[in-house]
């Protein structure tokens, strides 16, 4: 993610996406993952350089609903993957992108749909110099379709 001034929710969806990514892989809960995001991450230098400040809650209000949403998520997701595709055979981070996209999509109508598509876009490609990208600015799209038409 680029830019002089990285917005807190900015950096909230970006936390998101890697606490989502951490459940997967290490089977970890969320309650879990929110509390050491909270405690060891966020409002941290690295390096001697002060990290972006996060919207906490807004973190928390994304990973939490991904996890009690994500049947409702992932079949939002399925629906719109190429034919004979499974959400497993996505890149995990991939996955996790997608999920916390499709739940702002789904769950978030308050947040402008141009403005999720964006973010999770921007994501992407601080994880991805692929065509990866593109693939979830185009699920995502059609995510939001199905959501908010």
């Amino acid at each position: 993610m680029s830019g002089a001034r990285i917005q807190p929710r900015s950096v909230a969806r970006l936390a998101a996406v890697q606490a989502l990514y951490q459940m997967e892989v290490s089977g970890a809960g969320v309650d879990a993952v929110v509390r050491e995001f909270g405690e060891h991450r966020f409002d941290r230098d690295v390096e001697g350089e002060r990290l972006a400040a996060a919207d906490e809650k807004f973190f928390a209000e994304l990973a939490k609903g991904v996890v009690s949403n994500q049947a409702k998520v992932d079949q939002g997701i399925v629906k719109r993957l190429a034919s004979g595709w499974r959400l497993e055979r996505l890149d995990a981070t991939a996955r996790a992108v997608l999920r916390a996209g499709a739940f702002e999509l789904m769950f978030r109508p308050d947040v402008p749909t141009e403005v999720v598509i964006n973010e999770y876009v921007e994501i992407a490609k601080s994880f991805f110099e692929g065509p990866e990208s593109g693939f979830i600015n185009g699920a995502l799209d059609a995510i939001a379709r199905d959501a908010r038409d």
